[in-house]
């Protein structure tokens, strides 16, 4: 969860711009090792910072392994669990996966992993593209607090926070600038 309607403070940075680089080349490796190789691998980044996280991931694996790796977007939009808390008019951005998901390994990728809300309504979404070999979460930070039994497979950092403070991650294609805060609301 990033972003929003309501006005955050930044209170501390977590990770700077070179952090968030070393993090992604580290999940990168971790994935390259834990499906030995990435062959049948391909990467869908929950929109919107998931999106260009993903694509980081591609490019951090592309240096490793010299394989381009499939990147794909998926909008949860009209899979939350939430939406009429959200928005009376909800904006459908388009999913767009340019390639069969049937029996590969999906990593399926976001910032920030919290209630597990999200992940599983991407879950939702993949799930009615076809059947997946596995799919595996890669999230930026891990920050706790559960309201479902989702758990990333590959987190950058885990960051314990309040219920009341806010995770801020920021992509240079979205926000102009790269970095991870803490934030009160």
């Amino acid at each position: 969860m990033s972003g929003g309607a309501f006005a955050v403070q930044r209170k501390t940075q977590i990770m700077d711009e070179a952090q968030v680089r070393r993090t992604v080349t580290r999940i990168a490796h971790e994935i390259i090792e834990r499906d030995k190789g990435v062959e049948d691998v391909v990467l869908v980044g929950i929109r919107r910072r998931g999106e260009p996280i993903a694509r980081m991931l591609a490019e951090a694996i592309a240096r490793v392994e010299g394989t381009q790796v499939p990147v794909g977007t998926v909008d949860i939009t009209f899979y939350r669990d939430d939406l009429t808390h959200i928005s009376l008019d909800p904006k459908l951005n388009r999913t767009d996966i340019p390639f069969a998901i049937g029996d590969r390994t999906v990593v399926l990728v976001d910032d920030v992993l919290y209630t597990g809300r999200t992940a599983r309504a991407a879950l939702d979404a993949l799930t009615r593209l076809g059947r997946a070999r596995r799919i595996q979460l890669a999230v930026l930070i891990d920050r706790g607090h559960r309201e479902l039994p989702i758990r990333a497979d590959f987190a950058g950092k885990n960051v314990p926070t309040a219920v009341t403070e806010f995770v801020r991650v920021a992509m240079p294609d979205i926000d102009g600038e790269t970095g991870v805060w803490l934030c009160d609301r």
